[in-house]
């Protein structure tokens, strides 16, 4: 049986964390920060866990 291959796309964005689950950043972080408030951007700097239903696929990218 041939290794798997991990997306590297997916390896840069995600990261597993000890129970399983992965987390990622928040989007619109980039840039037209001016517009944009303190408190969106401190909470858009903030990592989340994502949801199940999007779980599924990104184990699929990410087999080890």
């Amino acid at each position: 049986m041939p290794k798997l291959k991990t997306r590297k796309a997916a390896q840069k964005r995600y990261k597993r964390t000890g129970t399983g689950n992965f987390l990622r950043r928040h989007a619109f972080k980039g840039h037209l920060l001016c517009k944009k408030s303190n408190t969106q951007k401190r909470r858009l700097s903030q990592t989340i866990c994502i949801s199940t239903s999007d779980s599924k696929p990104i184990k699929l990218m990410l087999p080890y």
